[in-house]
Formats: structure tokens, sequence, C-alpha cells
């Protein structure tokens, strides 16, 4: 029997790729982050590009469960439908599993480490899935709350006075007065500009950081797409709002991205406050991930899971 048949001889096996050195691998690593750092910036630049941009992003930034600023911009560059991500190690970790043949997401993954005595924090690059990759009960819909109710939660408990106003000067709908730490709102204007108005002010008070530094010029545009935000989230009528002049104002992207991630994060922040303390006193909290009481094993072909290694930080 000629055994050519069934194995290769040495000669005809397929080249062992070489090994990367420790070097080789840092740098590999370096690269692969300035590539998704450039692609988070490209996405800051492009979403103040015109209203209808703009807008997209943030209405996802409203369906999205709450993510830091650099991965909401790279999740939305990837999948605008995203709604809630767990990276691989924590699928595992809690015990759930991925549907056959999905594909993670890129993903900037944090790491602690220690150099020189001191701990410091660093970032990689990892996968993370969304909810409807995961083999678990999705989350719920939450009901559509009624605009009286959605008030009440508004104006129920708030670490900032709210209080009505009639001397208001004609076109102040609300405002936040530093000073007195309170925001100040018309009485008698519709449900929907109500809200609408206290959110702004109350996401302009979240930018004050009462060290002299605050100043409405600056933070009422934040606290404009903020709002928005938060009546996209809850259901609210969002139609009044006019984006065209945000992106103007930041030069339709033409801004160093860095400051432009700034001004998102900034709208991030204030938005995810308001909703906290809505869901608070609405007696909702943001819906963890849930395993399927009963699941069916399959077989799983996972692309791409976490192997990031601990790196310096950008």
């Amino acid at each position: 029997m000629d055994l050519n048949r069934f194995i290769q001889n040495g000669d005809n096996l397929p080249e062992e790729k070489p090994k990367m050195s420790k070097e080789e691998y840092a740098a590999a690593k370096k690269q692969e982050r300035e590539e998704v750092w450039a692609e988070i910036d490209s996405k800051a630049q492009e979403i103040f590009s015109d209203a209808s941009s703009l807008k997209g992003f943030l209405d996802f930034m409203a369906q999205c469960k709450p993510q830091k600023t650099p991965n909401l911009l790279l999740l939305y560059s990837q999948n605008p439908e995203i709604r809630q991500v767990m990276t691989f190690n924590k699928i595992k970790a809690e015990g759930y599993s991925l549907r056959s043949g999905v594909h993670g997401y890129k993903f900037l993954v944090t790491n602690d480490y220690e150099k020189d005595g001191v701990m410091m924090q660093g970032t990689n690059v990892g996968w993370a899935y969304d909810v409807s990759q995961i083999r678990m009960k999705q989350p719920e819909t939450p009901e559509p709350k009624d605009m009286e109710t959605l008030l009440g939660a508004l104006l129920s408990n708030s670490e900032v006075p709210i209080r009505i106003a009639d001397n208001l000067p004609e076109g102040v709908q609300a405002q936040y007065i530093p000073r007195q730490r309170t925001v100040y709102v018309r009485n008698g204007m519709s449900e929907t500009t109500t809200f609408h108005a206290i959110s702004r002010e109350l996401a302009c008070a979240s930018m004050d950081a009462h060290d002299g530094s605050y100043t409405r010029t600056k933070a009422s545009i934040k606290a404009y797409c903020a709002a928005y935000v938060v009546g996209q989230k809850y259901g609210v009528d969002v139609s009044g709002f006019q984006l065209g002049k945000v992106c103007e104002l930041q030069e339709n992207g033409n801004k160093d991205p860095r400051e432009l991630r700034s001004f998102i994060g900034d709208i991030r922040n204030a938005a995810y406050s308001i909703s906290s303390h809505l869901n608070q006193n609405l007696g909702e909290h943001e819906q963890e991930f849930v395993a399927d009481a009963f699941s069916i094993a399959e077989n799983q072909e996972v692309a791409n899971p976490s192997k990031a290694k601990k790196q310096p930080e950008r």
C-alpha cells in the first residue's frame, strides 16, 4: 500500500506562521488601537455633518444601554440597531451562550495594570455582542408612560429645586440659575414643552461643577441635545427640536475630534443623569441580562472572541 495517498510528506506540509516577538505583538496591538480610535474620531465628526446625522446618533444614545462615549461612537459605527452589549468574557462568566454563527462588534475594554508600583488604566480592543445575539430572555420593551406620569417623575425628588416663576422674560420657558442652584419654569405651557424645558435645565444643572466655571453659553447647547435624548428615550414628542444649529456651531464636524468627543460626553452624562432620576421615580431599573429558564443546546461558531491583552493607555 502506498501511504502517500493518505499521508503528506513533510516537504508538502503548510508552513507555520512565525510567532510574533513581544515587541512585534505590542506594535500590532498599538496599531489596532490606533485604527479603532481613528474610526471613533471619524464617526464623531461624521455625526455633526448635518441635522439628520446628529439625530440618528442621539436616537441611538437613547436606545442603547449606557456606554462610555468612545464605545457609543464605535458601536454606532458598526450597527445603529444595537441596544445592549456584553463582552465575550462577561457572557462566559455569567453562564450565557451565544447564538450560532454570530459575529462580535469591536469594543474598547478598560484594564487596570501596574507600572512602576503605580496602578494605571489601559484600553484594549475587544469584542462585544448585542443582547439579540445572546441565548437569553430578551429585555422587554417598557410600557409607554403618559405625560402626567412622566412629568410627575421628572419633578419629584429632584436634587435641584424646581420652582414656578411668573416673571420670566418673554421667550424664556425655563432656566437654571447657578447662584441659587435652582431651576425656574414658566407655568401654563403644554405638557410636552414643559417636560423638554425642565429636562434641558436639569441637564444644565448637571454640568455645573460649582467651581465658577459654569457658563450657560457652553452648557445650553449640550443640554438641548440631552433633553432630546431623554424625550426620545421616554417616547415624548421630539419633533420640535431643531438640531441643524447644533451642527453649525460644531462646524459641521470639522472641529478637533477630541473636542467633539468631549461635547458628546457631556450630552451623555447629562442625559444618563436625568434618565436615572426618572427611572428611580418610575420604579424602574435598567434591565440586566437574564438567562433563559429553559435553553436548548446548539453548536456554536463564535467569531472574534475577546483576546485582549493589557496595554498602556492611549
